[in-house]
């Protein structure tokens, strides 16, 4: 009897195949397949990912070099450079799509904490571009001779998970992004400059929900009210009303307008809310954890494969960083179910190294030695997953 198993098999335990299953009868993803399911392209996918391969060929490469493995990888009796093109290409990304949502939802519940002490979650949301060559990403038009896709990522800023995430063309300015987040009353949402559209903004008002967003430099307001007694580097806190034509069409309601000096920037920043209660200080602090968006962007560039695409249609892009999301809240599900003491990178880097090793997964982590990994506490790297 075969009683070994892998290290990437105990990770794939982790995994709800029960509700991969029921999302591909619903698209009907395995019809007229014989051998390569869904389920085997997924873990294909995933292998991938976790073993940090640059390309296709480069995955299939290993994958042969294993092939007595791939029946108790769970992979199937054939993986080719072909069949995985091909389901890349033809197979609905949806379904990769969902799961990854159902994984997103699986992390998140694990990893529920409540950091600023609000009532609502709070959320950082922003977008990242990926480039990429036009005569070969046909369909990703950006400029004349340059083409490029964008995910737009609602990012949980207490648990350190991106619960929602949108797929573009870089062409798509962000704030047009912002019709589709699905607020949630009582939340905090926190945008960059960019994301300075009135309308949209009162829309997140409308709901009860709250936005903390940087101001632009060119704001036209008047102040109606304003408070005297500052907290120390709160240069002002005082409730607005918008001046320009169509930001006062857009937003015909107060908002409230604080300026805050940053001495590690050494620099001012001006922020609006729609919060009348919060302190001047919590403003600014919730503006600054931000910045977790920004390193989830960098720790997902660094150490999964979203910039280099093993397949060029839109399909075959869309199901690679799904598979990547997926493969990201496996981790973080990994480290919070273990209860391992280590860094987000550490985990990636020794499961990477031991997808086909027989050790258990305790002991994988008991005997290798802890290493202080530089990119990981350097200050303008991630730190993800750490509180």
């Amino acid at each position: 009897m075969y009683n070994v198993k892998y290290v990437f098999s105990q990770l794939v335990a982790f995994m709800n195949r029960s509700k991969f299953n029921r999302i591909v009868e619903k698209y009907n993803g395995n019809r007229y397949v014989k051998h390569f399911t869904c389920w085997n392209q997924l873990l294909a996918m995933m292998y991938g990912q976790l073993c940090n391969r640059s390309s296709l060929r480069d995955l299939i490469t290993i994958l042969d070099a294993h092939s007595s493995k791939w029946y108790h990888l769970g992979l199937g009796r054939s993986v080719s450079k072909t069949n995985l093109a091909y389901a890349n290409q033809n197979r609905d990304y949806r379904i990769f799509e969902e799961f990854a949502y159902y994984m997103v939802s699986e992390a998140w519940d694990k990893r529920k904490t409540k950091i600023f002490e609000l009532q609502g979650n709070v959320y950082a949301f922003d977008s990242t571009t990926i480039d990429l060559c036009l005569a070969v990403f046909w369909w990703a038009k950006f400029r004349k001779k340059k083409g490029g896709v964008k995910i737009h990522t609602l990012y949980d800023v207490e648990t350190q998970i991106p619960t929602f995430f949108h797929i573009t063309t870089a062409s798509v300015h962000d704030s047009k992004a912002m019709d589709v987040i699905p607020y949630e009353q009582g939340s905090y949402y926190i945008f960059d400059r960019a994301y300075n559209d009135f309308r949209r903004l009162f829309k997140i008002h409308t709901i009860e929900a709250f936005f903390v967003v940087r101001a632009k430099k060119n704001l036209q307001y008047k102040m109606v009210k304003w408070k005297r007694r500052l907290p120390h580097n709160v240069l002002s806190d005082a409730t607005v009303e918008l001046t320009g034509f169509y930001p006062k069409k857009h937003y015909p309601e107060h908002l409230r307008l604080v300026r805050y000096w940053d001495d590690e920037q050494n620099r001012e920043f001006m922020f609006l809310t729609n919060d009348l209660k919060l302190s001047a200080l919590q403003v600014a602090n919730l503006y600054k954890n931000r910045w977790q968006v920004e390193l989830f962007f960098k720790w997902l560039k660094q150490h999964l494969k979203i910039k280099k695409f093993w397949g060029t249609s839109e399909n075959a892009v869309r199901i690679q960083i799904y598979c990547a999301i997926c493969a990201y809240c496996l981790v973080a599900i990994v480290q919070h179910d273990m209860k391992l003491e280590r860094s987000t990178y550490e985990v990636l880097q020794i499961i990477g190294a031991s997808l086909t090793d027989t050790s258990h997964l305790v002991d994988l982590f008991d005997k290798t030695k802890s290493q202080n990994f530089n990119v990981l506490y350097d200050p303008s790297g991630p730190n993800l997953f750490n509180f």
